[in-house]
């Protein structure tokens, strides 16, 4: 039997229609639009991407945080990924680390002073703290997805240490959500050191769900803010493990460098992954991970000592109006391949 040929015109067609059918499909992922809700009230930006809350830039002021967060953080779908407690009690959460709260920049010692405890209620009475407050909107560009932020960072005499410059992009491809961020520090009136110690930098604090599974006792709260203790855990639904570039796994991650860490889990049968990606231009890359099994997901370039076991050292150093800028991409996903993961690091490693 003769094999039937299409018609030059119906495969031209044809053609046309696929080419038109890949084009609709990729521009369906790329073409999420971020948009911004400036609400001065309650001192945040709400970035909605594709018309779904993803997250907000909350700078409620020394009488709430010590810092300014990215608060609460939302997967596609609209399930939160960060911890509600304290800003947001939910049943089951663990009642700890009080400065821990959403998605934050900052560092244990710097000239002497903890930036990275301070909280309503910080941990030591004799301690010394330093605090970071929101100054300014440099930038609100929806259609780039851009937000760029200005900040103090302030002695407890209420000295200006450090003057901050930060840029946030964020948005959406898929199922996929992202925030860039690009910090620039410049020291004010005299030199400032960032001593090497373990808590920093760029860190979240992740949902109950997203924690790995211990067998410690704990203390949690309920829906009203109420702590109880609890001396055996319920690990039900509780999922999270890390993995890291080099392909360590679980809290063995903690104290290894890597170019970037993802947190996988579960929530509501929803599969979920949470990566930072350290960019090749920030000191200290590939960085250390400070990331804890029961959901402090931190990547501290500055914390050499601690993690190498005395091997290395690293005291930062910055003369006055001398700069350093920190560049790190968080991602909040579904499942990810290790190909894709790759695919992410390049395209973060080639953004200059």
């Amino acid at each position: 039997m003769k094999k039937k040929t299409l018609n030059p015109i119906f495969k031209f067609t044809k053609s046309v229609l696929n080419f038109g059918l890949i084009f609709v499909v990729m521009h369906s992922l790329s073409a999420q639009k971020t948009k911004f809700i400036k609400n001065d009230a309650d001192k945040k930006v709400d970035v909605m991407i594709g018309n779904k809350f993803f997250t907000s830039y909350f700078y409620p002021g020394e009488g709430v945080l010590k810092k300014a967060v990215l608060f609460p953080v939302n997967t596609a779908s609209g399930t939160t990924i960060t911890r509600g407690w304290p800003m947001a009690p939910r049943s089951g959460e663990r009642v700890d680390h009080p400065h821990h709260v959403g998605v934050w920049f900052n560092y244990e010692d710097v000239n002497g002073h903890d930036f990275w405890n301070n909280s309503l209620t910080p941990p030591s009475k004799t301690a010394i703290y330093g605090t970071i407050v929101h100054t300014g909107f440099k930038e609100m560009n929806a259609k780039k997805g851009k937000l760029s932020v200005t900040a103090d960072w302030l002695s407890k005499s209420n000295e200006i240490m450090l003057k901050e410059e930060t840029t946030f992009r964020f948005y959406g491809k898929g199922n996929k959500r992202y925030i860039e961020r690009s910090t620039t520090l410049t020291a004010q009136g005299e030199k400032v050191v960032f001593r090497d110690v373990k808590d920093g930098m760029i860190a979240i604090r992740v949902a109950r769900e997203l924690e790995h599974p211990s067998t410690k006792a704990e203390i949690f709260t309920d829906e009203a803010g109420v702590a109880t203790k609890v001396p055996v855990l319920d690990n039900t639904g509780i999922t999270g493990n890390y993995l890291s570039s080099n392909g360590v796994k679980g809290d063995d991650v903690w104290g290894k460098r890597a170019s970037w860490v993802n947190l996988r889990g579960e929530i509501n049968k929803e599969k979920i992954s949470v990566v930072i990606f350290d960019h090749p231009k920030n000191v200290g890359y590939p960085t250390y991970w400070h990331a804890r099994g029961y959901g402090l997901f931190a990547a501290n370039p500055l914390g050499q000592n601690v993690f190498s076991n005395g091997k290395e050292n690293l005291n930062l150093t910055l003369q006055p109006n001398e700069s350093i800028t920190f560049k790190y991409k968080i991602m909040v996903a579904g499942e990810l391949s290790e190909a894709e993961l790759k695919a992410e690091e390049i395209r973060f490693a080639e953004n200059k």
